[in-house]
Order: structure tokens, then sequence, then C-alpha cells
């Protein structure tokens, strides 16, 4: 009777044993599979990210090019304002992050490009709002040309001709919290629909996503009359992020 409860309890030990090998190796390999995930969504994420930042240049040299090609009589000066934004574009911009010190030259530059298109009397108010203590302002934590599509949609869409239309353009860094507010005049000409069109600001959102995460907001509103974007960075939670999954 002995000998047969020793083997009835050697072989619950054995039977526990097993089990909890087999845990323990259900476990490896769960946490082997959600390694490779995490690895395959980085993966894709990246991948997803050098589609979008290799997609923004066309464009933004379409529009430059078309406006300098409309005024031909100013064109010595959008040739000199344009060689800084061509160095942007060829080198800072192949960067992954730039400091918004560069971001917003780069957006300043552009903007006086645009200029060539207006009426001198057009009503075009660009205010920067910037400290010079705020230390956010030369680290490297911008995404090189995300303020481009935000400025281009304003004067490619706005009213041009009426005497109360407008571009207004604010750039604002205030205690690690960057915001681009962006709002214009609407022009009272249907758009043509475009198959392809509406790629901008899609691709934008996506890609202030995949870089940005929570630390980003993009809103848009609009009426009859006025179209404002408004793009808000919280870059000291962005910075604490990146620290922390270094």
């Amino acid at each position: 009777m002995k000998a047969f409860l020793v083997i009835v309890i050697f072989l619950l030990i054995v039977a526990i044993v097993c089990l909890v090998y087999l845990i323990v190796q259900n476990n490896k390999k769960r946490l082997e599979l959600e390694k490779e995930k995490y690895l395959f969504d980085s993966k894709m994420r990246y991948l997803q990210l050098e589609n979008l930042e290799s997609r923004l240049d066309p464009h933004l040299f379409k529009n430059i090019l078309n406006s300098i090609q409309s005024h031909a009589y100013q064109t010595y000066y959008a040739l000199d304002k344009m060689a800084g934004v061509l160095d942007y574009i060829l080198y800072d911009s192949q960067r992954k992050m730039v400091s918004l010190k560069e971001e917003h030259e780069f957006a300043l530059r552009l903007i006086d490009i645009n200029k060539i298109k207006l009426n001198p009397l057009f009503r075009l108010d660009i205010r920067s709002n910037i400290g010079e203590g705020e230390v956010f302002y030369t680290e490297e934590l911008i995404a090189p040309l995300i303020c481009v599509e935000l400025i281009e949609n304003a004067f490619k869409h706005a009213d041009l001709a009426s005497t109360d239309a407008f571009i207004s353009i604010l750039f604002k860094l205030k205690n690690g919290h960057f915001d681009l507010l962006v709002s214009n005049k609407k022009s009272r000409m249907k758009t043509l629909h475009k198959e392809k069109g509406g790629y901008g600001l899609t691709a934008l959102n996506k890609r202030l996503e995949l870089i940005y995460g929570t630390a980003y907001k993009l809103e848009k509103n609009e009426d009859d009359h006025i179209y404002s974007t408004h793009l808000k960075i919280n870059l000291h939670d962005f910075k604490t992020k990146m620290h922390t999954t270094r």
C-alpha cells in the first residue's frame, strides 16, 4: 500500500513538473511572439513614415515653382529666397528631426515666396510669439516640413480678391508647447474636385501620428467664410517619450 502511495505521489510530482515546464515554455514562446510583433510593427511604422516623407518634396516644389512662374518680374527676389528653401529641403529635411528654429525660419522664407502672388494691399498677418529663453526652440524635436501643408493650403485656397480677404499665420512656443495657427478668408470660387486630391492634410495627420503619437493635435475649423487649422505639439512630452524609449 505504501509503495502504491509513493508511486502515485511520484507521478503527481512528475505531472506537476511537466505542467510547470510547459507553462514556462508557453510563456517564453508568447514573449518571443510579442517581441517579433513589436519589431514588425515598428518596422512597418518606419516604412510608412519613410514613404510619407518621400512624397512631400514634389508637392512643395510644384507650388513654389508655380508662384515663381506666375510672377516673373520678381524672379530674382524669389530665387534668392528659393536658395534657402532648397538648402533646407535637400539637406536639413533629410534629417529625422530639426530644431523649431530651423523649421520656423524655413516657413518664413516659404511665406516670402508666396507673397509674390499677393496684391500689395492684401492683409497678410504673420506673427511669431517665441520667447528667447525657450530651450525647446533650438532642440531637435521637430519633424522637418510639418509646417508646409498648412501654410500652402492657406495661400492656395484663400480669397485673394475681396477687400476683406486675409491670411493669418501665428507661430507660438510657450512652456514647451508649439502652436501653428493658420486661417484665411475662403475663396468664393469653387475648387475643382480631383480624384487624387486631398492627400496633403491626410498625409500630414498620418505623419504626425506616427512621429508624435498622443503628443500632438491637428484641428480644423471652417464656416462659410473662414477656414482655419491649428497644429499643437507638446514638445516637452515628446522629448520625455524619446528619452524613455531609447
